[in-house]
């Protein structure tokens, strides 16, 4: 753990996108702090293991998306965010950036892609 390049937490409530993207976020040296499928999940993980990056799905089953999950968790945590989304409309992808998010990566993507996008984030 010593090495590891952050905590992340991976919200999507496609299981196998998760798993997907949980095998690519280890290739690349970070620690997996937990899985949420829901927005009321992820806040709560998010306050419990406060992880340094949140890979959120835009679209997610439930009362709440990904962008009012993440205006919640910037409540209690200060944390960098990728949003993960099939649908990069203006729309949701000007809500995005308004929540402070690093980059916007739509799927389907590469590891090389959503490595692109863990770079930005400020050391």
């Amino acid at each position: 753990m010593a090495d590891s390049k952050g905590k992340v937490l991976i919200v999507e409530d496609d299981m196998i996108i998760a798993l997907v993207v949980e095998n690519m976020i280890k290739k690349l040296g970070y620690t997996l702090v937990g899985k949420a499928a829901s927005g009321a999940e992820s806040i709560n993980l998010a306050k419990e293991h406060e992880p340094e990056i949140i890979l959120m799905d835009i679209r997610l089953k439930g009362e709440m998306d990904g962008i009012e999950a993440i205006n919640e968790i910037k409540n209690h945590i200060d944390t960098n965010v990728i949003y993960l989304t099939g649908n990069s409309d203006k729309v949701n992808y000007d809500r995005a950036k308004q929540s402070g998010c690093i980059d916007l990566v739509s799927k389907p993507f590469t590891i090389g892609e959503l490595t692109r996008s863990l770079d930005l984030i400020p050391s």
